[in-house]
């Protein structure tokens, strides 16, 4: 079992933001994780790395419990978090130089070379973050997400505002990284989660409202409805 999630809770204040949610995904599976704006995507996603404390409940990635060992779990996950933190003065190999840094990668410079062939940066790859497009923005946080080879993605809206081009090759790499590495992404690209996800983890106000695979989960009343429709369904 690469991710497993029971009873989490968590409370911004008096809000309840994620509401006693359990779900597992296993080895290689690429899941989907859907919801509207302020429905806990992002906080559960938070919580599965360690970046932020559950109020309730308890998260095992790798078979490894976050609670007690988040330094750890850091080696088994590569993250992309919605707001891509990038440093904009840097060159990119200097960048993933730095992160590679920090996970005491050795042979880190062939490895820099194989993530930047691997994510499309090649053409681009003397030049400084600050200089790229959003896409090749968003390329580089998941090099570096990707750096250390982890067995688990976390990827937060990854093909946020790009291009209908550089969402299909966004997609394109999720769905090579795919065949190796267990991935949990969220986006609001309907389609996109239907042509990279077998399975949809769907939440709303908190509460997990289906869980399944992307098939079944669009089979109403005998009829096979395009995911979109039974999204808004569920979240209304």
């Amino acid at each position: 079992m690469s991710i497993s999630v029971s009873n989490l809770t968590k409370f911004y204040g008096s809000q309840k933001v994620v509401n006693n949610i359990s779900f597992e995904i296993n080895q290689g599976e690429i899941v989907g994780f859907l919801g509207p704006n302020g429905a806990g995507k992002s906080t559960t996603m938070k919580m599965i790395t360690g970046f932020i404390e559950a109020n309730e409940g308890n998260i095992e990635v790798c078979g490894i419990p976050v609670r007690e060992n988040k330094l750890a779990i850091k080696k088994k996950i590569g993250y992309l978090p919605e707001a891509n933190p990038l440093y904009f003065d840097l060159y990119i190999r200097e960048y993933l130089t730095f992160i590679a840094g920090i996970h005491k990668i050795k042979n880190y410079k062939e490895r820099i070379e194989e993530v930047i062939k691997l994510v499309g940066l090649t053409a681009e790859a003397n030049k400084k973050i600050g200089q790229l497009s959003k896409g090749y923005k968003q390329r580089v946080g998941l090099a570096a997400a990707l750096i250390h080879d982890p067995e688990v993605l976390i990827l937060d809206e990854p093909t946020s505002g790009l291009d209908p081009n550089q969402i299909i090759e966004i997609r394109t790499v999720i769905q090579n990284l795919g065949k190796k590495k267990t991935i949990l992404f969220s986006s609001h690209i309907m389609q996109e989660v239907e042509a990279i996800c077998k399975r949809v983890i769907i939440i709303n106000k908190g509460n997990i409202v289906a869980d399944d695979q992307v098939d079944s989960i669009r089979l109403v009343d005998n009829k096979q409805l395009n995911l979109e429709d039974v999204f808004k369904t569920l979240t209304n």
